[in-house]
């Protein structure tokens, strides 16, 4: 006996255009059940959520402006002689990629607007994704399971770097030289390799006839492709994973609230893009950067004076200035600490710490629990301090990288001013640290007297006999809420014999006892205790009622589109 399998006949037409268009294409292309629950996915309505959107919309314009350069732009560092539009330098000798870029400026209708919005897109794309990264760090966005995430996003960050400074040396104007002197300089500084994988990277010795057009394919094709494929792989991890939310009531570790997709979400999603790309475009026609025609073609026996790199990059060249010039022999080979110090093993270090920190926080609390509710920079005096201590030290860098421009915009010794930022970079960030944990600790403290006491009202009373009495009230619901409901976890506890442990048990322990041991314990009863763990336990815990302790829905129920959904599911 053979049984076949009756085909469904195809629906009249009965409906109209646009829904038998969807069926159509769904009976080719099953993605009815996939576009319901993508259009149906609970999205963040906190505005520090749109910092990563801010940075996808900055990389579109990125993306559409530099299609429409790349028609024009000549990647050859040949020579010609210019005879374009811009008088004062008709008749000079210049590589191609110069004289291409200012007939883009001058000569291409709308070329000089296109490659100024193209400027400020890369330099508003490189600061979201560093703002982006400094709202996930201070609200402990990148703990379990956003690890990966979390090294994504500091990948398309040095990436993001990179691609700026490749398209920043194109136009083979001065002041990209002199940052590709720089760039050489660095390389050549690399133990053993340098001298050799300069050569391959200029085509001979500097300036070379080569990087040029090597940098070209690196910043149209190569970086851009990777950048696609990892905010792909960026965007699939955030919506499989979902998005960590505040602590307030309705929301808990367990389940995920926000507003769906479509209208809400879009809507909001699409103004942000018009807008970033009409601000983009508004500073591209008002505000002039990167003025190519003023730098004048780039010539290895000219050095100018004032030249500063985008601000991205500035702190390589601030601690380029910072560090004392020292050198030294090994093995038949100099070693040039100045350069390899500086622009090689500290930017090292400093992505080797980005990528190590989440594991390393996991590995001091002992923590394997999934986390989705943000913390309050407050609530974790350390990191925040250690974030804001990173900041400074940034600061700093970059403010060095400009000692020239201020010793003369002020009339002070270049010499005096490099020595104050070289003590700044040491002292600055551990006062920054001691500073914003005390900071920290304070805003504990007044949460826990407004627990007790009320908020403030602003008003001060006086009694008969003269006395003064701030006016105080009772905290509203979600007040209480957002402050009781903390993920604070405690140093490791001390085990019976400590003599017995090992070297590595005890340093973890120690750096647990420092990191986890200041804070302020906040006045709740057992039962209030009991409440906030069942409310920040991770989405392998059972709840104690068939809808857990936030009530049946867990939704603030407002009845202005917002849904929750259980973790996991």
């Amino acid at each position: 006996m053979v049984f076949r399998r009756r085909q469904t006949p195809a629906r009249p037409r009965t409906g109209g255009l646009a829904r038998t268009g969807f069926e159509a294409l769904d009976r080719r292309l099953p993605l009815a059940e996939g576009a319901r629950s993508l259009l149906r996915k609970a999205f963040p309505d906190h505005w520090s959520f749109l910092l990563g959107e801010l940075a996808l919309y900055s990389f579109l314009v990125l993306v559409l402006t530099g299609t429409y350069l790349t028609l024009f732009f000549d990647p050859v560092t040949a020579q010609t002689v210019y005879h374009g539009r811009h008088t004062p330098l008709s008749g000079l000798p210049m590589s191609h990629a110069y004289s291409s870029t200012l007939r883009i400026s001058f000569d291409i209708r709308g070329g000089l607007l296109i490659r100024q919005i193209h400027h400020w897109a890369a330099l508003v794309f490189v600061a979201a994704i560093g703002v982006h990264l400094l709202r996930v760090f201070f609200t402990g966005a990148f703990r379990r399971p956003r690890e990966v995430n979390w090294t994504i996003g500091v990948t398309l960050f040095m990436l993001a770097m990179l691609e700026g400074f490749a398209g920043y040396s194109l136009p083979d104007d001065s002041l990209s030289g002199t940052g590709l002197r720089t760039a050489h300089t660095i390389v050549m500084s690399i133990p053993l390799v340098g001298t050799y994988l300069s050569f391959f990277l200029w085509g001979g010795a500097f300036p070379g006839t080569d990087l040029v057009n090597r940098l070209y394919g690196a910043h149209i094709l190569l970086v851009p492709g990777v950048l696609v494929a990892l905010i792909t792989a960026h965007l699939i991890l955030v919506v499989h994973l979902k998005h960590t939310q505040w602590s307030t009531r309705g929301r808990t570790n367990r389940n995920v609230v926000g507003r769906p997709m479509y209208p809400h979400f879009t809507a909001k999603s699409a103004g942000l893009f018009f807008m970033t790309a009409g601000i983009l475009t508004l500073l591209g026609a008002l505000a002039q950067i990167n003025p190519v025609w003023e730098y004048g073609p780039y010539r290895a026996d000219q050095v100018a004076t004032g030249a500063q790199p985008d601000w991205y990059v500035g702190f390589l060249e601030g601690a380029l200035r910072l560090m004392p010039p020292w050198e030294s022999d090994v093995l038949g080979h100099t070693v040039l600490w100045s350069v390899l110090v500086p622009a090689v093993i500290l930017p090292g270090l400093l992505f080797l710490v980005l990528y190590l920190y989440p594991f390393c926080e996991a590995w001091l609390a002992r923590d394997g629990q999934e986390h989705h509710l943000c913390d309050r920079p407050r609530n974790r005096p350390t990191r925040t301090g250690l974030g804001v201590a990173g900041v400074v030290c940034y600061a700093v860098l970059l403010a060095a990288g400009g000692n020239d421009v201020i010793a003369f915009g002020f009339g002070v010794s270049v010499n005096a001013l490099t020595w104050f930022f070289r003590i700044a970079f040491v002292v600055a960030p551990v006062l920054a640290f001691l500073l914003t944990k005390r900071i920290c600790l304070a805003l504990q403290s007044e949460d826990r007297d407004a627990l007790v006491e009320g908020a403030e009202t602003g008003e001060v009373t006086q009694d008969m006999s003269g006395g003064l009495d701030e006016g105080r009230r009772g905290l509203t619901a979600d007040h209480r809420y957002r402050l009781l409901v903390r993920d604070v976890p405690a140093p490791l506890p001390p085990p019976a014999d400590p003599a017995r442990l090992a070297r590595r048990q005890r340093l973890r322990l120690a750096l647990s006892t420092w990191y986890h041991r200041d804070r302020v314990e906040l006045p709740v009863t057992a039962e209030q205790r009991a409440r906030i763990a069942e409310r920040t336990a991770g989405p392998d815990h059972r709840p104690d009622g068939p809808d857990g302790p936030d009530g049946p829905d867990c939704s603030d129920g407002d009845g202005q589109g917002k849904g929750a959904s259980r973790r996991g599911g």
